[in-house]
């Protein structure tokens, strides 16, 4: 039998683009696939959406909805409701329809590597505005971030490193990444795909000022985690960040 892959999303009040990433997962050719569902209490149709998809998907569903205090104890208390092998916070459009069994065969065929990334672009409606790739695993000191939405992590790492700490508003998601990969023994495959594209516009990519706030929070993951050279570093994120408003996206 194969892994189970746990695929978590967060809403509130976000019925069209839910009904846009559930469509997305339900073209996956990877049989394995639990949907976990933490709503923040939406009061428009994205419980009509989660409870039809749990009617007619072809995949499990649990979901829950109460007040949360932010997206990542929302991510948190999703987590709560995992049980797969391979863990995934997804809340965005999968490009192909093999993305999930491409990952999960990147990570059987890289044993020593604790999850895989891949690369995504973030678009709005009409175009698309900024192009992350990453490329293999480089080290944190040279800027070098894996694209959290491409994240596909054992879950032995959420049991060892812990989980999203809410008291960070934009950043937690880097603190996170910060934690288990200043150890060095962690390594993540990469497959050199496009793989998710994601709406752009969310908590640290809407405007200029979200992206300070971000750099600003980073900083301080990187201070809190004891981190050297945290402004050099700072440096070469933002330098990676303006390269991909100017690279181009290749077919994948």
């Amino acid at each position: 039998m194969g892994k189970t892959v746990s695929l978590i999303l967060t809403t509130y009040n976000s019925a069209e683009n839910l009904a846009r990433t559930l469509e997305s997962i339900e073209q996956q050719d990877y049989p394995q696939i639990e949907v976990n569902i933490k709503d923040g209490g939406s009061t428009d149709d994205t419980l009509r959406i989660i409870k039809e998809y749990e009617s007619k998907g072809r995949y499990r569903v649990k979901w829950t909805s109460s007040p949360d205090r932010g997206i990542y104890d929302a991510m948190n208390q999703g987590y709560a409701l995992a049980e797969g092998d391979i863990i995934v916070f997804f809340n965005d459009l999968f490009l192909h329809p093999d993305v999930v069994s491409q990952m999960v065969k990147t990570i059987e065929d890289n044993s020593q590597c604790v999850g895989a990334c891949a690369d995504l672009v973030y678009a709005d409606e009409t175009k698309v505005v900024r192009y992350w790739k990453m490329g293999p695993q480089k080290s944190l000191y040279l800027g070098w971030m894996p694209g959290h939405p491409t994240l596909f992590l054992k879950r032995e790492i959420y049991e060892k490193y812990g989980l999203y700490n809410p008291e960070y508003r934009i950043a937690a998601d880097y603190e996170f990444m910060i934690r288990f990969l200043k150890d060095k023994e962690n390594r993540l495959a990469y497959l050199p795909r496009t793989i998710i594209r994601m709406y752009y516009g969310g908590t640290s990519t809407s405007d200029t000022g979200s992206y300070l706030k971000s750099l600003r929070e980073g900083h301080r993951a990187l201070k809190d985690n004891g981190v050297n050279g945290a402004f050099l570093i700072d440096f070469l994120r933002t330098c990676r960040v303006l390269l991909q408003f100017i690279m181009k996206p290749k077919n994948s």
